[in-house]
């Protein structure tokens, strides 16, 4: 069977199973499989495949019929210009949550300390450590999610401070010149609408109560009391929720500020601790 042959019946299997962007995903995973970029497969359709080049494509169509997400098969992401491990103890880091990133290392001097609540992947601590010179410690209930983590600093050359901890629990007394946080914040009327690929991550990195803002309301409240004076607090945010995020910044840290993503959509949310806090 010849690289095009395979692509196309790949296609036609993956739009059978309701695959978005079915194409793009065939090519994505020959690709992988051949360790050759794309251009030069299109260039070369008609080459044969050897088959044991054609029982591993097989195998990943196989998977990705069934919706799970392209990333978990590669068994990677990219975020920031950096490569991250990822696997379904974790979060897919996400083009989305750069905005974040790149609005706290906008406020961020090498040295300051900084502090990544439910790191997951690791993506957001790895990049500030690396990108921000920043002393970065991260945090996350998730056993699976810490050791993917600390995988990730490693292979990346960032050096991050990684701590088990539900939130604040275990960081009694310390303080931070930046707290930054892609919580949990879809609610529970999403939760029933997400995307099959999206209900394969863990709902622990998801769910974030019956409205969506339990971790806003618990981090805004306890923020003060770990935040150096003239800190900041950053959030992800889902589109819908910049004003009630924004009444729980005002309310508890400090004037905010909102930002959109690429798409338009309101993405992050931050404050600067008010003085006298």
């Amino acid at each position: 069977m010849t690289i095009r042959e395979a692509l196309r019946a790949a296609q036609a299997r993956l739009e059978s199973a309701g695959v978005p962007e079915a194409g793009l995903d065939a090519e994505l995973l020959l690709a992988f499989v051949l360790g050759e970029d794309r251009l030069r497969m299109r260039l070369e359709g008609q080459r044969a495949l050897p088959e044991t080049a054609l029982d591993r494509y097989e195998a990943l169509i196989i998977r990705r019929q069934t919706r799970e997400p392209l990333q978990y098969i590669e068994g990677e992401a990219p975020f920031m210009g950096l490569t991250f491990t990822v696997a379904p103890g974790v979060l897919i880091p996400r083009q989305d949550t750069e905005i974040l990133c790149e609005e706290a290392l906008s406020r961020l001097r090498p040295g300051m300390r900084a502090l990544d609540i439910g790191t997951g992947s690791g993506a957001l601590a790895v990049s500030l450590a690396k990108l921000g010179g920043a002393r970065v410690t991260a945090v996350d209930v998730s056993d699976a999610a810490l050791s993917i983590a600390r995988e990730n600093a490693r292979k990346n050359g960032a050096d991050v401070r990684f701590v088990r901890s539900d939130c604040f629990e275990a960081l009694a007394g310390e303080r931070f010149d930046m707290i930054v946080s892609n919580p949990p914040y879809i609610d529970a009327q999403e939760m029933a609408e997400l995307m099959p690929e999206v209900q394969r991550e863990p709902e622990l990195a998801l769910f974030g109560g019956p409205d969506g803002l339990d971790f806003y309301r618990r981090i805004a409240a306890q923020a003060p009391a770990h935040l150096a004076r003239g800190g900041w607090l950053l959030f992800e945010i889902g589109w819908k929720q910049r004003e009630p995020v924004c009444a729980l910044m005002r309310a508890h840290v400090g004037e905010p500020f909102a930002c959109r993503d690429y798409g338009g959509n309101w993405r992050v949310v931050g404050a600067q601790l008010r003085s006298g806090d």
